[in-house]
C-alpha cells in the first residue's frame, strides 16, 4: 500500500510562461495558466516526484476583476475582489469552473473533465478545494441545474439568524467598506449587510477581514450563544451535499475542505458518510485547533487533518534555528492515536516558501525537514509546486505583496517553474544544476516514503531520548528515529546543521525489544537515497556512526534473513 503523496499546484500560474510581468497586471498584461498546460508529459514529470494525488487549487469559479460577461458570467464589483485575478476562496458559483483556466471559455467544464481524465490516465488522483464556510459577496450560480435552489434565494433578510436562511444578516444596516475606492454611482451596495466570512458580525468589516466573502449558515445561532439548530436538517446542508456529489460525479477523488473547523462538526458527521456511500473520495480538513482534532476525525469522519500547529510549526522552527530538533518528538507524542490521520507539509499556498527571507532564506533546510515530514509515520505528505525547485516566492506581485508566498490573488507566473517547463518540454533545461539536484532529492525522498513498506505501514521508534546525553549526537540539530516492518528496519537520521556532521547514534536495547529484531545480527544494508548496498549490523553495544552532509539525511534499510 503506497503512502499518499500530494502535489499542490495552482493552475493559474503553473502553465503561465509570460515574462516580464507587471505589478497588479491584468490577465491581458500578465497572462494566465490553463488546464491544457497539464499535458501527459507534464503529468508524467509530476508523477516522477512520487505523486499519487494532485491538488488542483482554485478550480471552481470565483470572484475576479476580469470581465467575462460576454460569456453570460456576471461581472464582479472590484470593491469585493482581492487582486486582479481574485481569491480562489471567494467562490462565485459552486457549479462552475474558473473561466481563466480554459482555452475556450464556453468549454471550461469539458476542459476540466478532460484534465481529470488525463490525471487518471497518468496514474494519479484528483483533489480540488471545497470551500464550505463562505462564498463571494456577489455569489450567484448561473451554471446550476434548474432544479437547484440558489444560495440565499429564499432567505428572510429581516432576520439576523433563521435556520432556513443560507446567510447571516445584520438587519437594517448597509454594508460599509471604509477602505473601498470611490466609484460614484458604481459604489458597491449591499443591504442588509451580510455577515463576513471570518465571523465578522459587523456591517463595517476592515481590510484585514475576509471582506470579499460572506459566511454560510449551517444552523448555528451565533447571536444567542452559538446554539445549534440541526433537526430538521438545515437547507444549507442539503445544498452542500448536492455540490459535493456534483464534483464527485465528475471523477474528483478528494476534497481539501477550507477552514473546516468554522463549520459545525455535526454537518461533517452527516455529509461525509452520505458522499462516501456513493463515491470513494478522500476528505482533508484545514483544522488548526488541536483540541478539535479528534472531534473532526472521529465525529466529523475526516480522513486527514492539516498538521500545521504541530509538526509544521515545529519543523519550521528547527529549520530556522529557533528550536531544538528534539522538540519534534513532542509532535508525535501529542497525537497519540491519531498520527495516521494527519497531513504533513512544509509549504502550501497559505505558508511562506522555505527559501524566502521570511522563512529559512535557503532551500536546503527543506531536505531534512521533508525527510522527517514524509517518513515519521504512515500518514500523507504534501509538497507545493515550486518547492522542489527552491522557489523563493519573493516577487511583489500586486495585492499579495512581497510576503514570501506565491500569490493566489494576482495574475502571475513563477520563474523557477518557467525554467522547469522550458517551452513545454518539461525537461528542466533552464534550471541551474543546484535546482535540478534539489528536484532529484525531493523525488528520491518522496518515492522512498511512498513505496517502502517500513514507511507506509511500519512501526515507529523515536531515538531521541536514548541520545539526549550522547556527546557524539547533537539533539539541537540532529533528529533520529526508526521504522520497522517484518524483516526490515529503517534507520533515519537527519542533520539540520549548516555544516557536515559525524554522528554516532545510540540504538537502545528497548528498540530491539519493542520493534522485535535481533541485536548485532548481520543484515543487508541499503542506502535508500543513493541505492548503495553493503553488509552491516545494529547493536546496543556501540553507537552507529554516520557522516551527514549539511542539511541532509540518511535513510538506511537493514534487511534481515
Amino acid at each position: 500500500m503506497d503512502k499518499m503523496i500530494i502535489y499542490q499546484v495552482f493552475p493559474r500560474w503553473f502553465g503561465n510562461l509570460k515574462s516580464p510581468l507587471v505589478k497588479n497586471g491584468s490577465v491581458r498584461e500578465n497572462g494566465v495558466g490553463k488546464f491544457s498546460a497539464f499535458s501527459p508529459t507534464a503529468l508524467a514529470k509530476i508523477k516522477e516526484l512520487g505523486t499519487t494525488h494532485i491538488w488542483y487549487t482554485g478550480v471552481i469559479e470565483h470572484a475576479t476583476q476580469t470581465d467575462y460577461s460576454a460569456y453570460q458570467i456576471r461581472k464582479d464589483h472590484p470593491d469585493v475582489v482581492k487582486g486582479k485575478a481574485g481569491s480562489p476562496y471567494a467562490i462565485k458559483d459552486y457549479y462552475d469552473i474558473d473561466p481563466d483556466l480554459a482555452e475556450k471559455v464556453p468549454n471550461r467544464m469539458k476542459e476540466f473533465e478532460a484534465l481529470v481524465k488525463r490525471t487518471h490516465d497518468a496514474g494519479m488522483k484528483v483533489i480540488i478545494d471545497f470551500v464550505p464556510n463562505h462564498v463571494a459577496r456577489e455569489y450567484y450560480s448561473d451554471a446550476r441545474m434548474s432544479y437547484v435552489e440558489d444560495l440565499g434565494q429564499h432567505d428572510d433578510t429581516t432576520k439576523g439568524f433563521d435556520r432556513n436562511n443560507n446567510f447571516y444578516y445584520i438587519p437594517g444596516c448597509p454594508l460599509h467598506l471604509s477602505f473601498a475606492e470611490a466609484h460614484g454611482d458604481y459604489d458597491y451596495s449591499e443591504f442588509p449587510a451580510k455577515v463576513t466570512g471570518n465571523d465578522c458580525f459587523n456591517p463595517c468589516p476592515g481590510k484585514n477581514d475576509w471582506y470579499e466573502t460572506v459566511k454560510l449558515n449551517y444552523g448555528v445561532d451565533y447571536v444567542n450563544g452559538r446554539i445549534g439548530h440541526f433537526n430538521p436538517v438545515p437547507g444549507t446542508w442539503t445544498k452542500m451535499l448536492d455540490i459535493l456529489l456534483y464534483w464527485a460525479d465528475k471523477g474528483v477523488d478528494g476534497f481539501r475542505c477550507d477552514m473546516a473547523e468554522m463549520v459545525p462538526v455535526e454537518f461533517w458527521n452527516w455529509v461525509i458518510p452520505k458522499v462516501k456511500e456513493k463515491h470513494a473520495v478522500v476528505f482533508i480538513a484545514e483544522v488548526y485547533n488541536p483540541a478539535e482534532y479528534r472531534n473532526y476525525i472521529f465525529n466529523g469522519h475526516f480522513d486527514y487533518l492539516y498538521d500545521k500547529v504541530g509538526l509544521y510549526d515545529t519543523v519550521r522552527a528547527v529549520m530556522c534555528n529557533q528550536a531544538a530538533a528534539n522538540t519534534i518528538s513532542y509532535c508525535w507524542q501529542s497525537l497519540e492515536g491519531i498520527q495516521s490521520h494527519m497531513l504533513n507539509f512544509l509549504e502550501n499556498h497559505d505558508e511562506q516558501r522555505i527559501a524566502s527571507y521570511f522563512f529559512a532564506g535557503d532551500h536546503r533546510p527543506g531536505i531534512p525537514g521533508m525527510i522527517v515530514s514524509a517518513m515519521m509515520n504512515t500518514n500523507p505528505v504534501m509538497i507545493y509546486s515550486g518547492q522542489e525547485l527552491g522557489e523563493p516566492g519573493m516577487d511583489e506581485e500586486g495585492f499579495s505583496g512581497r510576503d514570501g508566498r506565491t500569490t493566489i490573488f494576482d495574475y502571475w507566473s513563477v520563474e523557477s517553474l518557467r525554467k522547469w517547463i522550458n517551452d513545454w518540454k518539461f525537461d528542466g533545461a533552464g534550471l541551474t544544476h543546484e535546482q535540478r539536484e534539489l528536484r532529484e532529492k525531493y523525488a528520491r525522498i518522496l518515492n522512498v516514503a511512498k513505496s517502502e513498506q517500513a514507511i507506509t505501514q511500519g512501526a515507529f521508534f523515536d531515538l531521541m531520548y536514548a541520545n539526549s546525553r550522547n556527546p557524539y549526537f547533537n539533539s539541537n540539530s540532529q533528529y533520529a528515529f526508526m521504522r520497522k516492518y517484518r524483516n526490515e528496519v529503517v534507520l533515519i537520521v537527519v542533520n539540520f546543521d549548516k555544516s557536515e556532521q559525524t554522528v554516532r547514534v545510540k540504538i537502545p536495547s528497548d528498540a530491539f525489544l519493542t520493534l522485535g529484531f535481533d541485536d548485532n545480527k548481520a543484515a543487508t544494508l541499503t542506502d535508500l537515497l543513493t541505492g548503495e548496498t553493503s553488509i552491516s549490523t545494529l547493536t546496543a553495544a556501540w553507537p552507529y556512526q554516520l557522516v551527514l552532509p549539511a542539511y541532509s539525511g540518511k535513510v538506511l534499510k537493514f534487511t534481515y534473513k
